[in-house]
């Protein structure tokens, strides 16, 4: 206390000094100039809404081959443990259904099967001889944060939905710095930011359901977060590296967090068909006899 006593008038006598500008010396020294895009749209939340709803209501079924990488996050020991690369097929039809189709890296052997139809899912894993069947809705969580993962994430997250009828909404413009590290260079990303929200039932109180930033310099989405229906964020997705895929633009980039699980998913698009026809069998998992059966609650 008592060297602070000291040091008061010291700084009480310095102050003016700066202010006026005595006894100052500067210095002028360069910063980077961020770099805005060259196009910037603006549009109406109702007419982003409108895109948003249309581009969703055009895609029936989605074909898409992936590469997949899966990480295990301890976020707060900052450690991440990246298990191998693995080929993938994924359908996806309308209203819920979908498929994966993973095969092991190289001897491209099938390395697991999995189906739901948006009610309940079926696991085969042939190298374990053994099948996972439940639910898609949790309904008890496991201690295993593995069996707690439903295949609907999954559906949610591959693509953007449209809005439900009974969704509220609301559009904030804002603005993000970005830095290119390689190249030394700040980029300017104004974004459009569509809050997506529900009426919690006897309540006034409005929920999270979606969170989705659009870029503004061509209005495609590049983040969605997903809210549980406690408006707790279940899953963060990120879409990058756009491609025309001779159906429209997808991105081909796609990683998907899930941080109640610790679980991080990145997909590498490698080539997308929209809308071709897809059976009712094509989304069922054939699992032999003599196969162990896990049934989850």
């Amino acid at each position: 206390m008592r060297a602070i006593a000291r040091f008061a008038p010291v700084v009480a006598l310095a102050l003016p000094l700066l202010l006026s500008g005595c006894f100052v010396i500067s210095t002028t020294r360069r910063l980077p100039i961020p770099k805005a895009p060259n196009v910037l749209q603006t549009v109406t939340p109702d007419v982003l809404v409108a895109q948003i709803n249309q581009r969703w209501e055009a895609l029936e079924t989605l074909n898409a081959s992936v590469e997949i990488q899966a990480s295990a996050l301890k976020t707060t020991e900052g450690v991440a443990k990246d298990y191998t690369t693995f080929p993938a097929i994924i359908l996806m039809r309308k209203p819920e259904s979908l498929r994966v189709y993973a095969r092991v890296p190289v001897i491209r052997i099938p390395m697991f099967d999995m189906a739901s139809d948006g009610k309940n899912f079926t696991l085969y894993i042939p190298s374990k001889n053994k099948a996972i069947k439940g639910p898609n809705v949790l309904r008890k969580k496991s201690a295993n944060s593995l069996e707690n993962l439903r295949p609907a994430f999954f559906f949610e997250a591959m693509m953007v939905r449209g809005l439900d009828p009974d969704d509220f909404y609301s559009v904030v413009a804002d603005t993000e710095t970005v830095e290119d590290a390689a190249k030394k260079h700040l980029f300017i990303v104004p974004e459009y930011i569509l809050n997506i929200t529900r009426k919690k039932p006897d309540s006034q109180q409005l929920i999270p359901v979606r969170v989705v930033t659009f870029h503004r310099s061509d209005l495609l989405p590049y983040e969605q977060d997903i809210y549980d229906s406690e408006g707790n964020l279940e899953t963060h997705v990120t879409y990058s590296n756009y491609q025309d895929f001779g159906g429209g633009e997808f991105p081909s980039l796609v990683t998907i967090k899930r941080p109640q699980e610790d679980k991080q998913i990145v997909m590498t698009i490698d080539k997308v068909t929209q809308n071709m026809t897809l059976n009712d069998d094509q989304f069922v998992v054939k699992v032999p006899e003599g196969t162990e059966i896990q049934n989850l609650e």
